[in-house]
């Protein structure tokens, strides 16, 4: 029905009524056919996002034996991670240097073979990437999610800036071009699920703003959605009242095991046997399935 900017701006309607609006700051926009696919439909981009890979070597993680820990990275976290960056990168975005440590410490903890393609989801608003652009309140879909692709050795072994650059050129590539190309391609194709195999999915819903959504009861202490694919970035302030990014992992429980211990060991060199204690602020303790708290 719609992605996460057409839901914001519903949950924003929302607000605004409970606080006695009587109409919305931004009137809904259900123009369908903005999106659909071209009288001939060709795709004209390459979608390795819906790349059809057999699961030979088990990749495919079921939730009978999943755990979920939230992560929440301030200015101390993101400045750990940026001192592995080459100078030339170094001034990159907080998102793309986050996502370039996240999918490295996944790959090492979830232990694929070497020669595994592995894949990088990165889900991107296009709204603005049309000409002209897409009017302001349309609620449809409109987002890609390109992947980057990459051997599991490489993610591993070849230094974080390597990562960072599949990251930052994965992201670059939604244009309307690539936009049209995924609408034929949905035709053509008959609608096809994206590929879960080696996959991992990323999306910034750091400026959403639902966290400052008040429906009269007071602002949300949380604001985002969870699921055992994606990795979704929300803003939160920790107990100290540091304003940061909180991210959502799943993971099976012995990767989950290795992850924490990855993570920790490129963010400080101090912890003992580089394992992140329980007293450390990194990890969050809560518990948060809901989409806001």
């Amino acid at each position: 029905m719609c992605d996460g900017f057409g839901y914001a701006q519903f949950m924003t309607t929302l607000s605004e009524m409970t606080n006695g609006a009587s109409v919305p700051s931004i009137f809904p926009v259900w123009q369908r056919e903005l999106l659909c696919a071209r009288e001939v439909p060709y795709v004209t981009c390459t979608h390795h996002e819906y790349d059809e890979v057999a699961d030979t070597n088990g990749k495919i993680f079921t939730l009978d034996d999943m755990e979920h820990r939230s992560f929440f990275f301030g200015p101390t976290q993101i400045s750990a991670l940026r001192r592995f960056l080459p100078t030339h990168l170094k001034s990159c975005a907080t998102f793309e240097v986050l996502t370039a440590g996240l999918w490295r410490c996944r790959t090492i903890a979830i232990q694929p073979n070497l020669e595994d393609d592995m894949r990088l989801m990165i889900i991107v608003n296009a709204h603005s990437k049309f000409k002209p652009m897409i009017p302001v309140g349309y609620y449809g879909n409109m987002f890609g999610f390109p992947a980057a692709i990459s051997k599991a050795q490489d993610i591993c072994n070849k230094p974080l800036g390597y990562v960072l650059e599949l990251v930052m050129k994965a992201k670059s590539e939604v244009t309307e071009e690539y936009m049209r190309s995924i609408t034929d391609l949905m035709v053509i194709r008959g609608r096809p699920l994206f590929t879960t195999v080696g996959s991992f999915m990323v999306s910034d819903l750091t400026w959403f703003g639902l966290l400052e959504l008040d429906f009269g009861w007071g602002k949300s202490v949380y604001a985002g959605p969870n699921h055992h694919i994606a990795g979704f970035y929300t803003r939160y302030i920790n107990h100290k009242g540091e304003s940061g990014i909180l991210v959502s992992v799943w993971l099976p429980a012995i990767a989950m095991k290795r992850f924490v211990e990855e993570l920790g060991n490129m963010l400080t060199q101090d912890i003992d046997d580089h394992v992140i204690h329980e007293d450390v602020p990194l990890i969050s303790k809560y518990n948060l399935p809901a989409m806001i708290r």
